[in-house]
């Protein structure tokens, strides 16, 4: 459902983050039974509709796993919550406007390893990760592929490597835009062949798979959530998975570092995110919950049959998801800075 509920600048809204701004001064959270959220009393946060911002497509791996995980977040924080997708400029737009708008809990944003990219790719970014968020908690780290579509002519990763070294000006590589995690993938592969290919961005790799089944396209890289569905109804070719370990969804599927590419390694792994001036009982109560939804059976179950897994309890918490978000971030800045990609 992408239905937006009450405009968060109404009256009410106001009223209420005053109310929960007050709560937090205190220190006290008022609770009153209202028979949801797992069946026992609740905070009086939330008593309305939570929407949490998915930054790209519909249809998407990173809008897969927000409502794979929003549905029992819901039951535990016993509102409804809404999944918005606002595609555009590699996820950044979607998060200023998350970044700025009222910090009372009701505005989330789901992001995944672009939000580590984004201040070496956007020099004049509105906003910055580590200091205009708070940070809720890891979700998953979800493996890519490598695949192209059925009638690509290589037939492995090394095959693929040669090709393009030979065809660079006629080969297509489609992707979610400039420091999307297709992108960030692609460009590994670009410098591992020593190529500049020809680059198509989409609003999300969603669109971009669809045109890849359709032969609009040559390869791509993009995560298991999108991708095995894909490859076990044999719509495209895969190459390889791009974790130092085989996944268990796909264990005939070799990994860059087998076929002798182990500088192509990445993972995309996603977050959870709140304005910075969110009060700390609110984070901890969405932390809660969404502690509780990735132990969801339906949510592992899914999960693996999509290729990743959910991260591990001590991971889903603000503390590890600000640690990993400040390495990547030191990681992948200099990768951007030596390609001299920029985002526009």
């Amino acid at each position: 459902m992408e239905t937006m509920h009450a405009d968060r600048s109404t009256p009410r809204r106001r009223g209420h983050r005053a109310r929960i701004l007050a709560v937090a001064a205190t220190g006290t959270l008022i609770l009153a039974a209202c028979g949801q959220g797992g069946g026992g009393d609740t905070a009086a946060y939330p008593d309305d509709s939570i929407t949490i911002t998915v930054p790209f497509a519909a249809g998407g791996p990173t809008d897969t796993v927000t409502r794979l995980v929003a549905k029992p977040m819901s039951k535990e924080l016993g509102q409804e919550i809404v999944v918005k997708n606002a595609e555009g400029a590699g996820g950044t737009l979607a998060a200023g406007d998350v970044a700025n708008s009222e910090p009372d809990g009701y505005n989330l944003l789901m992001h995944h390893i672009g939000m580590s990219t984004a201040p070496a790719l956007y020099p004049d970014l509105a906003f910055d990760p580590l200091k205009d968020f708070k940070t809720i908690g890891l979700v998953t780290d979800v493996p890519m592929t490598i695949v192209s579509n059925k009638d690509f002519e290589p037939n492995t990763l090394e095959e693929l490597i040669t090709y393009v070294k030979a065809n660079a000006d006629k080969v297509t590589l489609a992707n979610a835009g400039v420091g999307a995690a297709s992108h960030l993938c692609g460009l590994l592969i670009e410098q591992a062949a020593g190529v500049d290919l020809n680059e198509v961005p989409y609003d999300g790799t969603g669109p971009a798979l669809t045109d890849l089944v359709g032969g609009q396209v040559d390869f791509m890289c993009d995560q298991t959530t999108n991708t095995v569905p894909q490859i076990k109804g044999d719509k495209v070719k895969a190459f390889a998975v791009t974790t130092p370990e085989r996944i268990e969804v796909l264990p005939d599927l070799q990994t860059t570092a087998e076929a002798g590419q182990p500088d192509i390694k990445v993972g995309v792994w996603h977050g959870l995110y709140a304005p910075a001036e969110t009060p700390d009982e609110v984070v901890k109560a969405v932390t809660d919950a969404l502690a509780k939804a990735l132990k969801d059976p339906a949510v592992v179950e899914k999960f693996a049959e999509l290729g990743t897994e959910p991260v591990p309890e001590d991971q889903v918490t603000p503390e590890a998801q600000t640690k990993l978000l400040t390495e990547q971030i030191d990681l992948w800045t200099p990768v951007i800075e030596e390609a001299g990609v920029k985002g526009s």
